[in-house]
């Protein structure tokens, strides 16, 4: 991309669930490689001994890592495995040009242990790029947390201690349909990319078509819960988006993960 420009992509890389979690990391590499994206949020990313799966795909990919634990779902409790046993779920960003710093943000919750948004700044061409990942609650039950992870994101995100030259954005699975409750303060502040970008309202992100399609998450099947919002870094900065597409489809018959992969072409003046 341009000084003016940037590729963002978000993912939920579906942690070691599933049974042939090894198997599906080449598709996962595969999948960033081909997107090509500037920068890319990642949510259900496993952390252990001292790297994360974000830093492991950096180093394949030349690119800069962050990584930021925990956050949700809960790991499980016992293991399912022996390969999930003292292995982390966080967040993870991937950029093209380097981390000037990042820092995790407690969210608010009520019912289980509080998970955190990663905040990031990117050393763009054109200035710093603020960079906000996030995986908010899904359950019905919590729905006061949901409401409230929704409310502070929007507020971590419109901090004008994040003002600049370049857009903020916040990427991830927010585990939220657009018309939700829980993005309504982000709609209300920010910019859903992907209907800025002529991407399709039918779009669905987490498929009842999966194999291990969490179908009982009624609220969340067959919806988009993977979100990108935008806003200008400063009043008279003009957005557009100009392109907004899935990826993350199978390869060589096997999905990389159990969600598709959100990617938006953002352009500034």
């Amino acid at each position: 991309m341009s000084r003016s420009g940037l590729r963002v992509m978000t993912w939920n890389l579906w942690w070691r669930f599933g049974p042939q979690w090894r198997q599906r990391q080449p598709g996962i590499l595969q999948t960033l490689e081909l997107v090509d994206a500037d920068v890319v949020a990642l949510q259900e990313v496993w952390g252990a001994d001292g790297t994360s799966q974000a830093h492991e795909f950096a180093a394949q990919l030349g690119m800069h890592a962050a990584y930021a634990a925990p956050s949700l779902p809960p790991c499980p409790d016992p293991p399912e495995t022996p390969d999930q046993r003292d292995v982390e779920i966080g967040l993870g960003l991937l950029s093209r040009w380097p981390i000037i710093w990042s820092r995790q943000v407690e969210m608010p919750a009520r019912h289980r242990i509080p998970p955190v948004a990663l905040l990031a700044a990117v050393d763009h061409p054109a200035g710093p790029l603020h960079v906000v990942v996030a995986c908010l609650e899904w359950e019905p039950a919590y729905n006061d947390d949901r409401l409230a992870q929704g409310q502070a994101l929007a507020d971590l995100a419109t901090d004008p201690a994040l003002d600049g030259p370049l857009p903020v954005l916040v990427a991830g699975d927010l585990n939220a349909a657009p018309d939700s409750p829980v993005l309504r303060p982000l709609a209300n502040t920010m910019t859903d990319a992907w209907a800025a970008g002529g991407g399709d309202p039918e779009a669905v992100t987490l498929s009842s078509s999966h194999p291990f399609a969490p179908v009982e998450a009624e609220e969340l099947i067959d919806q988009r819960i993977d979100h990108v919002f935008i806003r200008p870094g400063h009043p008279l900065q003009q957005l557009t988006v100009t392109q907004a597409t899935l990826a993350g489809h199978p390869i060589a018959g096997l999905d990389p993960s159990d969600h598709r992969a959100l990617v938006c072409d953002l352009h500034w003046q």
